[in-house]
């Protein structure tokens, strides 16, 4: 029998017994959080940075940052190329290296043309803005979807774009009939907004990084194509499906009207967002893009960057995927299980998990990973600081990324192993 397997069987004979005094100071800590208003109760997931203690006196502290993939930073390559970039003035179309990344960006989309935009955020609210030329008319996006959740309500605040929701299923599809009756008919009666759009996410983020079938994006579309509404994909992590799925981008965003896709995720980039569709869409796009502030000169020193990202950072995706599949493993390997994971649903390089301890919440697992404890440089050889955030639905999210290696993971599971080991002490004290 492994140590780590023990160490859980172990942990898991004292699952019905009162939780250690000494964890009382997590509790604590979470309590302050609440007051701050930081509590992940609050929210979708904690959104403050986390930072490590060290009351073990660790030699050397080890940081695997495992919060969000858009904590990459750019190497040696990127970095050089953004220094040589030939730049001009892109407001007035002039800047050769950003011409260069919206010709690639479109022709690997499949798309007539596309767009440089400095974040996500703003990408899919001039989506929203373009597809939806009049105030009050209506999209219809998934309730767990970025676009809802996570982007202040821009759609409303800032366009006069109203939204109905459909129910985000676990994959991070949607029910089609759901669909279908959400569509607004009888325009222009004056009692109800018109619907315009239908917005998908592909890969789903609260959903931990689901992939969209494409027989599910194929019959949206022509469900839109029936009443005349455009389909705009979330596509801030489409990459990543297109390496789960083994096909080129065109074949999924075949069955988009326009894509917004981040460069600044797991494709190592500093900055920047395309956003992709047709030739009318874009020529709009970029007056919104004006508008709303995203008119950038001398860009071409970030394009530089997202040129790199397209053109050698794709294939990679696959080294997130698979170690975020180990990790996923290693919290099953515990026999019986303390954490519950579906490992079908661990698709990409998100991973959602649950505690099966009622008395260890994810917020405390969280601060757990993230402390430096007493006597953990004689155990692992170093102190090590694994970052994560408690996450919606009682969960934990963790996300692998450029700069988290294969051996980064194996010691953010010795790490979670400790913590399991550490926790059966302080509840054997308690005894």
């Amino acid at each position: 029998m492994s140590s780590k397997t023990l160490s859980c069987r172990i942990l898991l004979k004292f699952l019905n017994h009162g939780v250690a005094a000494s964890s009382k100071r997590f509790r604590a800590r979470e309590a302050a959080a609440a007051v701050l208003g930081r509590s992940s109760a609050r929210g979708y997931y904690n959104s403050g940075k986390p930072g490590y203690s060290d009351p073990g006196g660790a030699a050397h502290v080890r940081v695997v940052d495992l919060r969000s993939d858009t904590v990459t930073m750019p190497g040696p390559a990127m970095r050089q190329a953004m220094a040589e970039a030939v730049v001009g003035d892109d407001v007035m179309g002039e800047d050769p290296t950003v011409n260069e990344l919206q010709k690639i960006a479109a022709e690997m989309f499949g798309m007539e043309a596309a767009l440089f935009v400095p974040t996500g955020t703003m990408s899919n609210l001039i989506a929203v803005m373009v597809h939806c030329r009049e105030r009050g008319d209506e999209m219809i996006v998934g309730d767990l979807s970025h676009l809802h959740i996570y982007e202040q309500g821009g759609s409303a605040q800032l366009a006069g774009v109203h939204a109905t929701t459909v129910t985000t299923l676990p994959d991070g599809t949607f029910d089609l009939d759901q669909l279908e009756s959400k569509i607004r008919h009888g325009y222009p009666d004056p009692h109800y907004p018109r619907s315009r759009l239908v917005c998908v996410e592909n890969t789903h983020n609260i959903q931990g990084g689901r992939v969209l079938p494409l027989t599910f994006l194929q019959d949206v579309r022509a469900l839109a194509d029936r009443y005349g509404l455009s389909v705009h994909m979330d596509g801030a992590r489409v990459m990543n499906a297109v390496v789960a799925q083994g096909v080129p981008p065109s074949t999924i965003l075949q069955h988009t009207n326009t894509v917004s896709v981040c460069l600044s995720k797991g494709l190592g980039a500093p900055v920047g967002t395309m956003l992709a569709g047709p030739q009318d869409f874009i020529f709009h796009a970029r007056r919104c893009r004006k508008a709303l502030g995203g008119g950038l000169r001398q860009a071409g020193i970030l394009a530089a960057a997202g040129k790199l990202s397209l053109l050698e950072m794709v294939d990679r995706l696959e080294e997130d995927h698979r170690n975020a599949k180990t990790f996923a493993q290693a919290l099953l390997d515990c026999d019986p299980p303390l954490f519950a994971v579906d490992m079908a649903a661990v698709e990409t390089n998100i991973l959602r998990f649950r505690l099966q301890e009622p008395s260890l919440s994810p917020s405390e697992f969280c601060a757990r990973m993230g402390q430096v404890g007493e006597g953990e440089e004689a155990a692992l050889g170093q102190g090590t600081a694994v970052l994560m955030y408690p996450h919606f639905g009682n969960s934990v999210r963790a996300v692998w990324h450029l700069g988290i290696s294969p051996e980064d993971t194996q010691m953010a599971i010795k790490k979670m192993q400790f913590v399991a080991s550490q926790y059966l002490e302080e509840k054997l004290r308690a005894q």
